[in-house]
């Protein structure tokens, strides 16, 4: 098969032919049609995440089921799936029998652990597998396998009740897709962005008010959840200026800076900073099925595969508009 390969630390993707894999006991062969790039592939190929070279990256993948292992019941051969970034897990932990497996020390991450989606075949575990929603386009469904999914379920996970409001700061590959999700489940959604361009188009994605900055946002009323999908460690801290009284700041976004506050921040709003990453297969099942339902619409350059250091170089530059997948089609 045909696979973009990561020969070393901080190298160029090579794409080579490979042998094609095969799969296991409890696994599944799927061939892949659609497969987005995330900038945590730019932290895997820079060397900045744990990894073993040469690799195979890739963890938003979707596709067809064309082989199954020994011991698979719950899926079959034609089945339309995708592998969000945590797979397969231990079972026996603390945080396994809690359910919470993202945390489990054993964990198998797709693009990790195991080959990723950037290539013609991958092999999965079928435990990890989610069935993608008909009418819902290969193209569409890579993105929220990570994307939707990490914005979803950090809306989810700060539990906003109703007549509370949800603003996003960063409307980037992860930010326009939480404006829409926040709008989808029905909450007044702040916009905040300095961008012109990104400030009309905030609008048109559902959000029902668009600010500047923190300052503005505070002027505004604030916000009783404020979703943090920006990699700018600025951006963040000054939206927090907006944060309502018993508010809830959920970082998904990621970068090295530290996110400093002192007590009295803290203390007199009686607020709360929330880390969230993937909260839960049942969040990925609601992610995907608002995108198939038409609520949630991904915004993404598609490249084809012998194309993909053009598309790695634009998620790298931050340039490419919102989302780059990688069709196989």
């Amino acid at each position: 098969m045909k696979a973009a390969v990561v020969p070393e630390k901080g190298s160029k993707w090579e794409i080579k032919e490979v042998d094609d894999p095969k799969p296991g006991v409890n696994q599944v062969l799927i061939r892949i049609h659609a497969s987005g790039i995330c900038y945590t592939d730019v932290h895997q190929t820079l060397g900045e995440l744990p990894m073993q070279y040469p690799c195979i990256l890739g963890h938003e993948p979707v596709g067809e089921i064309v082989a199954i292992g020994e011991g698979v019941t719950k899926r079959k051969v034609g089945d339309r799936v995708g592998v969000p970034w945590v797979q397969h897990e231990c079972g026996r932990c603390e945080w396994c029998m809690r359910e919470r497996n993202a945390f489990c020390p054993g964990r198998i991450g797709t693009s990790g652990q195991i080959s990723g989606g950037h290539a013609e075949l991958m092999v999965a575990y079928a435990e990890g597998t989610m069935l993608i929603p008909d009418g819902l386009s290969y193209e569409q469904a890579a993105p929220i396998f990570c994307a939707g999914y990490t914005v979803y379920s950090g809306l989810r996970i700060a539990e906003p009740k109703p007549h509370e409001k949800v603003a996003v700061v960063g409307i980037g590959g992860l930010g326009h897709l939480a404006v829409q999700y926040s709008r989808a489940c029905g909450f007044d959604t702040i916009a905040i962005t300095h961008s012109g361009d990104k400030k009309k188009l905030a609008l048109e994605l559902g959000a029902d008010h668009v600010v500047a900055d923190g300052a503005e946002l505070e002027k505004l009323g604030g916000a009783d959840v404020i979703l943090a999908t920006s990699n700018s460690c600025k951006q963040t801290l000054d939206a927090f200026k907006g944060l309502r009284n018993d508010g809830r700041l959920v970082v998904m976004g990621f970068f090295g800076e530290p996110l400093t506050f002192t007590a009295a921040d803290l203390l007199f709003k009686r607020a709360r900073i929330i880390g969230s990453i993937q909260n839960g297969t049942e969040m990925l099942y609601e992610a995907l099925d608002f995108a198939a339902r038409g609520k949630v619409k991904v915004m993404a350059e598609t490249f084809a595969l012998n194309d993909i250091n053009k598309a790695y170089d634009k998620v790298a530059k931050g340039d490419v508009r919102f989302r780059a997948v990688v069709s196989n089609n």
